[in-house]
């Protein structure tokens, strides 16, 4: 059995009859985590990869700015915390990290929900070219990775892409959590984000376009629909989003140049 699921028992209804069956089930686990001894956070997550989604949430979160700045990580999954000793550029207030704001830059109004968002999000400068066959390979890498999802129908996907090639793919029950995985596994890998790419396969929303700016990469590709404040968003960030990619083809919302002809 995996690590991120579980089995269950389950009464089943199928053409007219009933019958028990075993299922396999997504976990969903609490993990707070402290950093310097003070309760920062409360994720709920899929219960693998800690380390790379602990990593990418602080430095998404702007409590750190490389994976140097931890100094310590110790886990005690039993009682679901984490213990993070840190280099701490910031005080860990909670005003700083749940005051709505909107931040303003180069003309543009950036609908930013969170103080920590306006700080960490940043506009893209540098972003690899993908051709067409790039954009439906990878995804059908992401789905060829996704057994979880085919097993349970429960979790989020996500992979990252240098060059063509598939480097990491994160499961999880929570989309954020599943691109912080990714964000920390960039950070450990010390991986530049102006090469990569990301499939995912939620939809394209707002926080997911600002996550991906926080990460620092500037291409993303979907199996579902953008919402219309993520391209607004994508657009004023320099973010490529490419969506609908099924059945042999897909929509680019947003910067097209990206997308070789």
């Amino acid at each position: 059995m995996e690590k991120h699921l579980t089995d269950r028992i389950v009464l089943s209804y199928r053409e007219g009859e009933w019958v028990e069956k075993n299922d396999q089930i997504a976990l969903e686990k609490p993990f707070t985590i402290r950093v310097n001894r003070t309760e920062f956070a409360t994720l709920v997550c899929t219960p693998d990869h800690l380390e790379d989604m602990v990593t990418g949430f602080l430095a998404s979160e702007g409590v750190i700015r490389s994976y140097a700045d931890i100094e310590e990580m110790l886990f005690n999954e039993g009682q679901g915390i984490v213990n993070v000793k840190a280099n701490v550029h910031i005080p860990l207030t909670s005003e700083t990290y749940t005051k709505r704001v909107i931040g303003s830059c180069c003309g543009k109004s950036r609908h930013f929900y969170l103080q920590s968002d306006s700080r960490t999000a940043r506009t893209i400068t540098k972003a690899p070219q993908l051709t067409a066959q790039e954009c439906l390979g990878n995804m059908m890498a992401l789905q060829s990775q996704s057994t979880t999802f085919k097993t349970t129908g429960g979790v989020h996907n996500a992979a990252i892409f240098l060059n063509g090639e598939l480097l990491a793919s994160r499961t999880d029950i929570g989309r954020h959590n599943a691109l912080d995985k990714l964000y920390g596994y960039v950070l450990r890998q010390h991986l530049k984000p102006s090469d990569l790419s990301v499939a995912f396969s939620g939809r394209i929303s707002s926080e997911v376009v600002i996550k991906l700016s926080k990460m620092g990469i500037g291409v993303l590709l979907s199996k579902s629909a953008p919402t219309e404040l993520a391209i607004q968003l994508a657009e004023d960030l320099n973010i490529t989003t490419v969506g609908f990619i099924r059945n042999g083809g897909f929509n680019v919302y947003t910067k097209p140049e990206r997308i070789k002809r």
